[in-house]
């Protein structure tokens, strides 16, 4: 039912960690994807472990493209219904798979957004700067998971942490590809940029305007490690601010003739702080 795509590039120290949150889904019809990007540490070695230690893992070793190259490799072999992206770095809480399923199936949403666990990720901050590795996250099981469904995500989709017009217990803030759960026939045709950073914003542009219904649970689900040697962290200004202005140009090609209140909707919600923030990124070259 469910495909996963796991870009990875030299993420030893964290790939056990993420590929065994998938072995622990309550959910056990799954896939991952595997995208080894021409790692040179021990990356490839844990990829091919794990695909002999279970037939749902496969692996794909490739020359180093970066990360959007990586997903696009990856979304060129799943096969499941529906689709998650879970970063090597992280990893996901053991209900995610059969949660956000259920919420699918039950209101026919072609995409579920959960959020990620904050308390890890400050923490995770905190003890990186102490060097005191990493914690271990304590989870807590869900039964009845409160949400909502809505058939306009621009009703609920925003870039700002603090939004003024949505109710933050659903607020879909910010773009990151693996806040959600998407049905695969929405997506599939939706490629990466390919060498940018802030990848996330254009695409996730594009996929709004295909979300017919989608889901939103106020759940923390999706623990995020902030990795130093990240793609988006490791990158210089001078790659980010390129990359932003790239993503912004293909952005409003995309919805140049996309209807007018979702047009609107996204330029207020996502081009004008992303616009902001390429101002803040030139000004530090």
């Amino acid at each position: 039912m469910i495909s996963v795509v796991v870009p990875i590039y030299n993420v030893e120290r964290y790939l056990h960690r993420a590929l065994d949150s998938l072995l622990s889904q309550t959910c056990k019809d799954w896939e991952a994807i595997l995208v080894d990007d021409g790692s040179t540490d021990g990356s490839s070695l844990i990829a091919d472990e794990y695909t002999k230690r279970d037939a749902r893992f496969k692996v794909i070793h490739k020359p180093n493209g970066g990360l959007s190259d990586a997903r696009n490799a990856g979304m060129e072999q799943i096969s499941g219904e529906y689709l998650i992206f879970l970063d090597a770095d992280d990893f996901i809480h053991p209900q995610l798979m059969e949660i956000c399923l259920e919420a699918s199936l039950r209101d026919k949403s072609d995409m579920v957004c959960f959020t990620y666990d904050r308390v890890y990720r400050s923490l995770g901050l905190i003890r990186h700067f102490l060097h005191l590795g990493e914690s271990t996250p304590h989870y807590k099981y869900y039964k009845h998971p409160p949400y909502i469904v809505t058939d306009n995500i621009f009703d609920y989709a925003t870039e700002y942490s603090c939004p003024k017009n949505i109710d933050k217990r659903w607020a879909v803030k910010h773009c990151q590809v693996w806040r959600c759960m998407y049905k695969t026939y929405a997506i599939r045709n939706i490629k990466f940029i390919k060498g940018i950073n802030y990848e996330d914003f254009p695409w996730w542009s594009e996929v709004m305007l295909h979300i017919r219904r989608c889901t939103i649970l106020n759940l923390p689900l999706y623990f995020y490690y902030p990795n130093p040697l990240s793609y988006i962290l490791s990158a210089d200004q001078t790659h980010k601010a390129e990359s932003l202005r790239k993503g912004i140009e293909a952005s409003k090609r995309i919805y140049a003739n996309a209807p007018e209140e979702k047009r609107k909707a996204w330029e207020k919600n996502f081009l004008v702080p992303f616009e902001r923030k390429l101002k803040r990124k030139e000004a530090k070259k």
